[in-house]
């Protein structure tokens, strides 16, 4: 993504505090930060499996020592059929979510999906066994492929919008007779015979400025939805972001995606500032449950 646009863009490898971490993905509170349930035995170094993704493959990948964890780690696939988990050894404990941590989870996936349509894992997931991997890929073989032919050719852009409040308001006073009469009225008038006007014009504004925020997040899904293949919003975090959404886009759609993007923030620059992710594995967009069950 170009820079020097209006646009605050974080790239690849990019974590920001809310809503980007690696946990919203396929198996998210069924298998993380925890082993497999089956019988399988630690190896008796007490090294398991650390799961970054699942993606279509019957070739083996080695992508060095990228892995999670101190000292170096190389990352690889275990296979089943044409499915291909990517992993690295880890000793067998709970991962913190720092941000040393999720920029190692992120930056596998981010490796691997350069060639690859990804099913993100969430941060912590650990199987104590490459037979335990093997199993997932057979039991949950149909989902994960299921998944990977509709998000194929795929990735997720984020993108968060926050408003200059005070120049909103200052608009609205501009705009809104009702609004402006009364702060013109507040300003004549005795301290002590303020109380229900101020009480009056602090509804107005808080209505107005519902209804603007409103207008302003259609005027971005009316842009940006028919450039995408689905959408998501998300929660809004603090009193000044107004919008707070993911995007499902064709990877031949991306320039286009940016273009729009661009235009938006330069069309409202006066009072929105716009923080652009991207690209990412369809994190907001993969929702399997995991259910591990030990062939006999």
């Amino acid at each position: 993504m170009s820079s020097g646009d209006g646009v605050d863009h974080e790239g690849d490898r990019a974590v920001d505090e809310e809503g980007r971490e690696p946990h919203l993905s396929a198996g998210a509170g069924s298998l993380s930060q925890a082993s497999s349930d089956s019988s399988s035995e630690p190896q008796p170094d007490g090294i398991g499996k650390y799961v970054y993704c699942i993606v279509e493959t019957d070739e083996r990948l080695e992508l060095g020592p990228l892995g999670i964890g101190e000292g170096e780690h190389p990352v690889y696939t275990v296979h089943h059929g044409d499915l291909a988990a990517v992993v690295s050894d880890t000793p067998l404990q709970l991962y913190d979510p720092t941000r040393e941590n999720l920029l190692a989870h992120e930056l596998v996936n981010e490796t691997v999906m350069m060639n690859h349509t990804v099913i993100p894992m969430s941060f912590g997931t650990i199987f104590r066994t490459d037979a335990d991997v093997v199993e997932l890929l057979r039991s949950t073989g149909t989902a994960f492929s299921d998944v990977l032919s509709t998000i194929r050719g795929k990735i997720e852009l984020g993108l968060k919008v926050i408003w200059d409040r005070e120049k909103v308001v200052a608009e609205l006073v501009e705009e809104d007779s009702a609004i402006r009469g009364l702060k013109e009225e507040i300003a004549n008038a005795e301290k002590g015979s303020t109380y229900f006007a101020r009480m009056q014009l602090g509804r107005l504004v808080e209505a107005a400025l519902e209804e603007r925020a409103n207008t302003l997040v259609s005027t971005l899904y009316d842009t940006l939805r028919p450039l995408s293949v689905a959408s998501r919003s998300n929660k809004v975090i603090g009193d000044s972001m107004i919008f707070n959404g993911a995007f499902l886009v064709e990877r031949a759609q991306e320039d286009v995606f940016d273009e729009a993007v661009k235009q938006l923030s330069q069309r409202h620059n006066s009072i929105l500032s716009f923080k652009y992710t991207g690209p990412w594995p369809p994190y907001h967009f993969v929702n399997i449950k995991l259910k591990l069950e030990r062939a006999d």
